[in-house]
């Protein structure tokens, strides 16, 4: 195995911060190049979470990166540090883990990102409880509150403390087996078992785990045949100490359409909320995102963006990500002025905002579809084109990120939504009659944002 010239893995990093900052992150620092075989450059990771989320999320921009520095067609593969392997429960339940504190893996299972660990949680006055609730139970899965039931409005923080107490487990405990599934994904795995035959595998992977979680489990509401199936999966799990934890939009009793006894059993553990931030929190959590990124962001600049956007994490964390793209593409320093435009301060007022909804309205009328189609895993053309356009016009209008538009839309991860975006231009600048329509339900969105429509 050839070793990696060190000039050139300065250059490829170099390189990822040029050219695709926003994936970029502090702890790349720690990667290093194992060598190069057959084409194929290895680089090893500190922890197996990081390795995973970097194999399924960052793979493109890497191999982009090594096939500029070196010239030659070479692919990239991640690897954690030589490690016993433990199993993780995966699609047959007995998936194989390759490093301490990974997480492979297995059938429409959530990604842990290295960025949602608790030494990255900002803990303040809106979240103290949840926060102090969440680490307990990384510390005494199955005995310190069991389920633990987290609830509050988007981008406040609940999944991040979901993947937490994930990566606190994983690190301590390698052989832990846990699933980590959104509540939508549950729902599809359970309808498409009853339809295949296979419950018997689906109640195995279910049931058979040390700790379940699961994100958004309000999607539950109005359906009957799952929150059935859901509860007696509660209860093995439970009665044989099985930690369970879920997240919610809303507390179990909030819930509409929600049977009775699950909203029993959700309030055996502990429910506990998170609120938004207050100025203070928000303060700390930008400084927290920028070094997250190794961003230098003066103090006015911080203070300035804390007291504009003052609804959740998620938009906090998105004010950071669309500084650091205007400072990359600009190569300027950050600073107020830079703020100011990169955050639209300079533009034009807009009459209304333009919401996800908006969109979606639009274009399922206009191509005659439903959202649980644009929703659902199909692949006909009358589905994914106006899939296609729905993320292409969520990218233009809202500040919604990659994965965030992707999840929406059935889960679907950054990388098929940055294709999908591509297709619209492309297919727009050489098919005229496509172009038209694409123009129309842009003039459409654009007549209501200036309050025209």
């Amino acid at each position: 195995m050839t070793r990696l010239d060190s000039t050139q893995w300065r250059d490829m990093m170099s390189y990822l911060r040029d050219n695709h900052a926003t994936i970029c992150r502090q702890w790349f620092e720690q990667l290093e190049p194992v060598g190069m075989d057959s084409g194929l450059l290895e680089i090893q990771t500190s922890t197996g979470v990081q390795q995973n989320y970097l194999q399924k999320r960052c793979l493109e921009p890497f191999i982009e990166a090594a096939q500029a520095v070196t010239g030659n067609l070479v692919g990239v593969q991640f690897v954690s540090e030589p490690t016993p392997k433990p199993k993780l429960n995966g699609s047959n339940g007995a998936a194989t883990r390759p490093a301490a504190g990974a997480h492979e893996v297995g059938h429409d299972q959530m990604i842990l990102s290295p960025d949602y660990s608790f030494e990255n949680f900002i803990s303040g006055p809106n979240n103290r409880l949840a926060c102090a609730a969440a680490t307990a139970v990384a510390e005494q899965p199955g005995t310190a509150y069991n389920p633990l039931f987290i609830h509050g409005g988007v981008g406040l923080g609940k999944t991040h403390l979901l993947q937490a107490i994930c990566q606190q487990i994983l690190n301590a405990h390698p052989d832990f087996q846990i699933l980590y599934v959104s509540c939508d994904a549950f729902m599809n795995q359970f309808i498409e078992c009853v339809q295949s035959g296979q419950m018997n595998e689906f109640r195995h992977r279910y049931r058979h785990v040390d700790m379940l979680v699961i994100d958004d489990i309000h999607f539950l509401a109005n359906k009957d045949r799952s929150q059935e199936e859901f509860f007696h999966t509660f209860n093995e799990l439970y009665q044989n100490n099985k930690q369970i934890v879920l997240s919610s939009d809303a507390a179990p009793s909030e819930i509409p359409q929600l049977e009775e006894r699950l909203v029993s059993r959700f309030n055996w553990g502990l429910v506990t909320q998170v609120g938004k931030p207050c100025f203070e929190t928000r303060i700390a959590i930008l400084k927290a995102k920028a070094q997250l990124r190794g961003l230098d962001i003066p103090e006015d600049v911080i203070e300035h963006i804390a007291k504009r956007v003052d609804s959740n994490a998620r938009d906090l964390e998105g004010a950071v990500t669309t500084l650091q793209g205007h400072a990359s593409l600009q190569q300027r320093k950050i600073d107020m002025d830079l703020a100011r435009e990169a955050l639209g301060e300079n533009a034009a007022p807009r009459t209304n905002q333009i919401t996800l909804q908006h969109i979606i309205d639009a274009v399922t009328t206009f191509y005659n579809v439903k959202l649980s189609d644009l929703q659902s895993r199909r692949r006909h053309k009358s589905v994914t084109e106006p899939r296609q356009v729905c993320m292409w016009l969520a990218r233009k209008y809202t500040r919604f990120s990659l994965e965030e538009i992707g999840g929406y839309f059935g889960g679907r991860d950054h990388t098929t939504v940055m294709h999908s975006i591509k297709t619209v231009e492309q297919r727009s600048n050489n098919d005229a009659q496509y172009g038209s329509q694409i123009h129309q339900l842009d003039d459409q969105i654009g007549r209501l944002q200036h309050g025209a429509g």
